[in-house]
């Protein structure tokens, strides 16, 4: 052999050394992986099929009765113009109560949300507008801290104390019955979250689709084996409602600790947080998983990010709250449990890795084909460790996908359940950049001690036609 055809020769058999590393670590963790999926999956099975867990169907009527109390909502605003007033007339469309009081938090920076949200509430007393004295953006913790103060003014100011707070974004489309539902499970609870309902947009089947796959699954198994298990409930952010009391008493603790308010300002998933919080004290919470009469989920819709960069930034914002800063604030949990739960939670960066891990070796085995192809190299046989390995990594792929069509398929139909099973590298593409992201903020934060609200932007609602018919 030559001395350009020897050299080859050893690039080869370098590169199919460093395959055969790569391959067995990308195979170890998705075998640890789907472990942890498999044992949701049938403790999730077992419930079922005991009865233990079933989607309650609401009666005919259900949303529009009076609370057992006053109920603040709170909507943290910046530079949403686009949608704060869709949100605000639909939400005063669907919750009719007049024990109802809607508090948006604008900045003195953005005007146009303001004016937006002011036009919506077109005089309705329930709505309350507060301008928070800071630039824009600060944190969403930090402007819902200003909300909370102006709650409690108003508290003070009318003498009567509110039952309940409840959390919403922006761009949200609340279903009718959800306050209710909500008012109804604060009784015996101190948190109580609905489900989150991604709505499709037929412009973006692919970006803005794979939201609605991951979370038709989460909220229709993961968090309702969670609640099953009385495990911590971390919440959404939207859809979430916290008793009076409770977030009070947070509150003081918090104060008492140098901190401006419940939600904690240099914390990037402050809902997250305070979920947690609030499940691991005094009543604990509920995930309430209901269908209204009509059989619609009871839950909070909302347009997620259309575009790549959008949604690998929002989604660097979960992991680089819930896996990095969450380790640092939350610690690790009391009981196996909470442990395993905080294990999930936090498996963002290192799925990243894995799932790098596996694309290029699609890469590098695509090279050496061609290099067997050329004469240079032949494939090397595998251990029986790593044969297994991989055929339960393969087989565990294929129940992923099943579980993906028919969780999504129950939600939004077949078509949609066929699209969840090829937007799964989609999903795994966002889930490695958002992953890389995560981390190079998380060390700048470290670095500067300074945390951003990388906020995504909203220009379409999904409430806008729904808005006309509740009206109509």
């Amino acid at each position: 052999m030559n001395g350009a055809g020897s050299g080859w020769q050893s690039l080869v058999e370098g590169l199919m050394l460093f395959e055969h590393e790569l391959l067995a670590f990308a195979a170890f963790w998705f075998c640890i992986g789907l472990i942890d999926e498999f044992a949701i999956d049938l403790t999730w099975l077992w419930l079922r099929l005991t009865g233990k867990i079933r989607t309650e169907r609401l009666p005919v009527g259900y949303g529009a009765e009076p609370l057992s109390g006053p109920a603040a909502v709170m909507i943290p605003a910046f530079q949403e113009s686009a949608v704060i007033g869709t949100t605000v007339a639909h939400m005063l469309a669907s919750w009719p109560q007049r024990e109802l009081r809607i508090y948006v938090g604008c900045y003195r920076n953005d005007p146009a949300t303001l004016l937006a949200a002011s036009a919506a509430a077109e005089g309705d007393p329930r709505v309350r507008i507060v301008v928070h004295g800071a630039i824009g953006p600060t944190t969403k913790a930090d402007c819902l801290n200003r909300l909370y103060r102006a709650l409690e003014d108003d508290e003070a100011r009318n003498g009567r104390r509110f039952a309940s707070v409840i959390l919403h974004d922006a761009e949200d489309m609340v279903h009718p019955a959800a306050l209710q539902a909500i008012d109804s499970a604060l009784v015996m609870r101190d948190f109580v979250q609905l489900p989150v309902r991604p709505e499709p947009q037929p412009e973006s089947r692919w970006i803005a689709g794979h939201y609605s796959d991951e979370f038709a699954e989460s909220h229709a198994k993961g968090m309702v084996v969670r609640a099953a298990m009385n495990a911590p409930l971390p919440a959404a952010g939207v859809g979430c409602g916290v008793s009076r009391n409770a977030l009070g008493e947070l509150a003081a603790r918090r104060t008492a600790d140098g901190e401006a308010g419940p939600f904690a300002p240099d914390c990037l998933t402050e809902d997250y947080e305070l979920g947690l919080v609030m499940s691991q004290g005094g009543r604990g919470s509920a995930f309430v998983r209901v269908r209204d009469d009509s059989g619609a989920l009871v839950a909070t819709g909302s347009f997620f990010p259309c575009k790549l960069d959008s949604a690998v930034r929002q989604k660097t914002r979960w992991i680089h709250g819930i896996a990095l800063q969450g380790w640092d604030r939350m610690g690790w949990g009391n009981n196996f449990v909470e442990r395993w739960m905080a294990l999930r939670d936090r498996r963002g960066p290192l799925t990243a890795v894995v799932l790098a891990a596996a694309y290029l070796l699609l890469v590098i085995d695509a090279v050496l084909l061609g290099f067997s192809f050329a004469g240079y190299g032949s494939p090397r046989s595998l251990s029986l460790a790593l044969t297994v390995m991989l055929g339960a990594s393969f087989a565990g792929f294929l129940w992923r996908s099943v579980l993906r069509f028919l969780f999504t398929a129950r939600e939004y139909g077949l078509a949609e359940g066929c699209l969840a099973v090829m937007r799964i590298p989609v999903a795994n593409i966002i889930a490695i950049m958002a992953g890389r992201r995560a981390l190079v903020a998380y060390f700048r934060s470290l670095r500067t001690g300074k945390v951003v609200w990388d906020k995504t932007t909203h220009e379409l609602h999904p409430a806008s036609s729904a808005l006309r018919q509740v009206q109509a």
